[in-house]
């Protein structure tokens, strides 16, 4: 049965504009006025928005970290992704050492298979290089995978030396792929490690100083130097400070084909988190900073200095001692109770996913610090069109998926873990008052959230092969 969406105001990248939309099937078919409504079911999106469905491009499910495992699945993190308005994520794939590429892919759509709910794709995870390797980032195309990342940190785990890092920018480039970079500098980083181990300086606020943000810088002007001797796109992740931010905007002057992202919670919180009782719950990589850093992550959003938003969702228990329920049934894997008694062993990672596009939209939209079309630019489109989803994602046009938000932009609620719907037990913005709801969700048509109903169905969601995006 075809659906339309009725006296809704329809918010892109570019317009705010009053028109009715038409879905059939799992298309977009008709945007206009006055729309014929006969034989449809009908949604009234009176004194509502209509949102393209919000693009997460950094997320790890159930990613293996030592002993344990990120605490969200292709279930529960679809579920809290939905009920935060997003309707397509991309995942990292991740073999293990001693693998091709192609088996963190295989392995991935193994973990996705029966439980996915939201659309998805993968970005492949470079965790060593060889020669062999190398040779294989072409092939990733033919797996509809069309970026390939690599870390400049973890080291003796998953950091790739400059070598490394510069025969996979050159390989991507002679292929279309896009090359994704996390930038830290890690041999620094691991003699600070090993220099507080030694002090005794176990607390969670050394994990941010054994990562200052100089480490970051250097390492995101290292990273664009490289992608502009091989003449090749890249996408900094995760960025965190202002001096890393002024790396970017630096090459992007010299029109250097670079991009960037941060992520919500670098927005708001600080070292001084970190130094909390609680401060387990912030031990991410790299470190969440300063408070001009937020204001400089602010303006770069605002100016367009950074292209999109995303999370880096990786949930771990705060204690994983003791289990959780999600649904009815029982979770329990060890969790940041691992680092207790020394940061450098504690999993590194927070949620996310369920809260980006709440907590950007009241903090950002109902406060002025983003526009409508802003918004919608950075959490949708710019997403979709950098990672070959566009304009089947992130767009309000005909032809286009159906993957579409209802926002109530007056509806007040006071967010927590309980809204957040993340196996995980704490929210970052427990207790924040917030402005602005995803009132209805859909992916491709179907009705996953309306509401606090929840109609998703695990093994609905599709695996979405992207082609070469676009350089924004």
């Amino acid at each position: 049965m075809p659906t339309v969406i009725k006296n809704g105001t329809l918010i892109t990248a570019s317009d705010t504009f009053k028109a009715d939309l038409l879905i059939d099937g799992e298309k977009i078919a008709v945007i206009g006025e006055g729309l014929e409504t006969e034989g449809a079911q009908v949604i009234d999106a009176t004194d509502r928005y209509v949102l393209p469905g919000g693009i997460d491009v950094h997320t790890h499910l159930q990613l293996p970290v030592g002993v344990t495992e990120s605490s969200d699945d292709f279930y529960t993190g679809h579920k809290a992704a939905a009920f935060g308005g997003t309707t397509t994520h991309i995942d990292f794939a991740i073999p293990n050492k001693g693998e091709p590429l192609r088996k963190g892919i295989e392995a991935w759509h193994r973990k996705a298979a029966d439980k996915a709910v939201i659309d998805y794709a993968y970005h492949a995870n470079l965790v060593e290089w060889n020669d062999a390797i190398i040779d294989e980032i072409p092939s990733l195309l033919d797996e509809g995978v069309s970026s390939i990342k690599a870390l400049m940190a973890y080291k003796g785990r998953l950091q790739i030396d400059d070598t490394g890092l510069f025969r996979t920018l050159q390989k991507a480039r002679d292929c279309g792929i896009l090359t994704m970079v996390h930038c830290e500098n890690g041999d620094a980083i691991e003699v600070l490690i090993q220099q507080a181990r030694d002090s005794r300086q176990l607390q969670p606020k050394y994990h941010a100083r054994t990562r200052p943000a100089w480490l970051e810088t250097e390492a995101t002007l290292r990273s664009i130097a490289l992608a502009a001797t091989a003449d090749t796109p890249l996408y900094v992740v995760h960025m965190t400070c202002a001096g890393s931010i002024d790396q970017l905007r630096y090459g992007r002057a010299h029109n250097l084909k670079v991009m960037g992202e941060t992520c919500v919670q670098y927005l708001f919180f600080t070292e001084d988190d970190l130094a909390r009782p609680d401060g387990a719950k912030w031990v991410c990589s790299p470190p969440v900073r300063t408070k001009s850093d937020n204001e400089a992550l602010w303006r770069a959003l605002q100016v367009g200095d950074l292209q999109a938003i995303s999370t880096d969702h990786c949930p771990f228990l705060l204690d994983g001692t003791r289990p959780i329920e999600y649904e009815g049934v029982p979770y329990q894997k060890p969790g940041k109770e691992l680092g207790r008694d020394d940061f450098s062993k504690m999993p590194n990672g927070l949620p996310g996913l369920g809260d980006r596009m709440i907590i950007l939209w009241s903090e950002g939209v109902a406060k002025g610090q983003l526009t409508l079309n802003r918004f919608v630019e950075i959490t949708a489109t710019n997403p979709a069109k950098i990672f070959g989803m566009y304009p089947r994602k992130g767009a309000l046009a005909i032809g286009a998926d159906a993957d579409l938000v209802i926002w109530d932009p007056n509806e007040k609620k006071v967010y927590g873990q309980a809204l957040s719907k993340q196996r995980v037990d704490y929210n970052l913005y427990e207790g924040w008052e917030v402005t602005g709801w995803p009132e209805k969700v859909l992916r491709r048509g179907e009705l996953l959230v309306d509401g606090e109903q929840w109609f998703g169905r695990a093994g609905s969601g599709t695996f979405i092969r992207r082609a070469p995006g676009m350089i924004l």
